[in-house]
């Protein structure tokens, strides 16, 4: 059987949520680089995978392409044990992968590009001021949910856990402080306790075994 391929960045946490789940879930696949800073996901053979010119891209089968980090996420997850059978538990991971694209991402994993991937914080020192309270606002909300339960959907460990915790363990390197949240950070803990962890710097060797 022909692996996944993955079309990643090594920094990416939108490239490591997928790395994470395939990792946790024992199925090989062969991570691509393709190094954003080099402009190499604006080549025409990288656009002509994803129009859009962004990573990750799964390569499922020969030609066969999906983007988009959270709907990668539901379509490997689909029958698993990291994405619950019943509708309205799935549509609750549906809304927290909404969550962490739309208040949580454009934040937290932004002001983690400038200032510790791009090293620029003082170029950009205008706009990280500007992604400080939306940032925070986002934590407090999970912050807040923590506090009565120890995963976010149905009290266990689902892809909506795995969206979420790729931007927010690192937090700190775009300038967010998580000693304000105790919740967050036991929740990370308990993530990093899950069967099959890897860091977001790890990168997975292709195994052909099934």
């Amino acid at each position: 059987m022909e692996a996944l391929r993955l079309y990643d960045f090594l920094l990416s946490g939108n490239g490591y949520k997928i790395r994470l789940l395939l990792t946790q879930m024992g199925m090989p696949f062969e991570r691509v680089e393709v190094n954003i800073l080099k402009g190499e996901s604006r080549t025409p053979e990288f656009l002509s995978k994803n129009p859009n010119g962004r990573i990750p891209v799964l390569e499922i089968e020969s030609e066969k392409y999906l983007a988009e980090s959270n709907a990668i996420l539901m379509y490997l997850s689909e029958n698993t044990e990291f994405l619950p059978y019943d509708r309205y538990l799935k549509a609750q991971v549906m809304q927290w992968l909404f969550f962490e694209q739309y208040s949580h991402e454009p934040y937290i994993a932004k002001s983690r590009f400038w200032m510790s991937i791009l090293g620029k914080a003082e170029e950009y020192r205008t706009a990280l001021e500007q992604k400080r309270e939306p940032g925070y606002a986002a934590l407090k909300v999970m912050e807040n949910h923590l506090r009565h339960h120890r995963f976010f959907v149905d009290e266990r460990y689902t892809i909506a856990d795995i969206a979420l915790f790729a931007y927010t363990h690192v937090a700190d390197e775009g300038g967010f402080d998580l000693t304000q949240f105790p919740a967050i950070q036991a929740w990370i803990e308990r993530v990093k306790n899950q069967p099959g962890y890897i860091s977001i710097i790890h990168e997975p060797q292709l195994c052909l075994d099934w």
